[in-house]
């Protein structure tokens, strides 16, 4: 099975900051995606601004920046960018968008977390994650973990793994890199998320979601609907996007008890929780939508780029790599 729709492998392109519109209100015109100079933008508003990126800054060559940013996390000043076919992470000041840096990290790099004062990525080839330090992006460490490390969560003391292809998680002690155990989840596990002192793993190949104690004992699977890609908590309910599904699952964090299934886009992947409501990328549709925690309804839905796959909040904007159009689209929230 392969997550990524028919097409969404492009040929290298810049990676580029877009403004993203309401879906309703963007004509065909407004959705391309002008390469300007790697200055930072004017302003971060509803005018479609781009800075450009390319791994030159990695490197010190002219060849451009593959594309597949698929990976996304704010660590309270800067945006970061995970773009898993160069290898690389790109650092972007929040305020403006201005590309800060660029750095090279372990293959395929498909999942960020900032946790603990520090950036962690997880390199899906590599079979381990890296440790960064946000402020300079200088690699802290590197620890191996399973096969395929796809999924991180932070517990407020460990970082969590979930690996794809050994289909279990890694415990690690977030301080020291120490390994803390490996546990045996479901079939290909790929978002996590930690909610109502457990962690939730969501199993894209087995249709259900693992819940782990503190300890790694397993406490519950529970059925969700087709793919399941993301996890994230509204404090009080864990939500999981099924991709192949085209909806949402709300489980009761206290114990997983299903409260409905509503529908988004196609693709659904991953997702965020901004305070009040939650934005889930739709990768098959090159949509992101926003919507209501309380009812699961649709309230607003946003063009993006090609491929969205994931969404990070800054606590004023929303920010969505795009896969396919090696592109980050902006939306703020008010």
């Amino acid at each position: 099975m392969n997550l990524r729709k028919s097409g969404f492998l492009l040929a290298a392109l810049n990676l580029s900051l877009v403004a993203l519109l309401p879906a309703g209100a963007m004509s065909q015109e407004s959705m391309i995606e002008i390469q300007l100079s790697s200055q930072p933008p004017s302003t971060l508003n509803s005018v479609s601004r781009v800075s450009a990126v390319s791994s030159a800054e990695a490197t010190g060559t002219d060849s451009t920046a593959t594309a597949g940013p698929e990976a996304v996390a704010f660590d309270g000043t800067n945006v970061w960018v995970a773009t898993q076919f160069s290898d690389s992470l790109t650092r972007l000041r929040a305020s403006d968008g201005a590309v800060t840096g660029t750095f090279v990290v372990g293959k395929r790099p498909v999942a960020l977390l900032y946790a603990g004062g520090n950036l962690w990525v997880a390199n899906l080839l590599s079979n381990n994650i890296m440790k960064l330090n946000a402020s300079t992006g200088a690699i802290v460490a590197t620890y191996s973990v399973g096969s395929g490390p796809g999924g991180l969560a932070y517990d407020g003391t460990n970082i969590w793994v979930a690996n794809r292809e050994s289909n279990n998680v890694t415990k690690l002690k977030a301080s020291t890199g120490a390994t803390l155990g490996t546990f045996a989840v479901g079939k290909r596990p790929m978002g996590m998320a930690y909610a109502g002192g457990n962690v939730w793993v969501a199993n894209n190949f087995g249709n259900n979601v693992t819940r782990l104690s503190s300890a790694g004992a397993v406490l519950g699977t529970y059925a969700v609907g087709r793919g399941p890609f993301g996890v994230t908590s509204d404090g009080t309910n864990v939500w999981v996007s099924n991709y192949f599904g085209k909806s949402l699952t709300k489980l009761r964090a206290t114990d997983g008890f299903n409260l409905g299934t509503f529908t988004v886009g196609d693709g659904a992947a991953g997702m965020a929780f901004d305070g009040a409501h939650l934005w889930v990328a739709n990768n098959g549709d090159n949509t992101v939508m926003r919507v209501s925690p309380a009812s699961g309804a649709v309230v607003t839905t946003y063009a993006t780029g090609k491929g969205p796959f994931a969404v990070a909040f800054d606590g004023s904007r929303i920010w969505v790599p795009n896969y396919a159009s090696n592109s980050i689209s902006i939306a703020s929230i008010n």
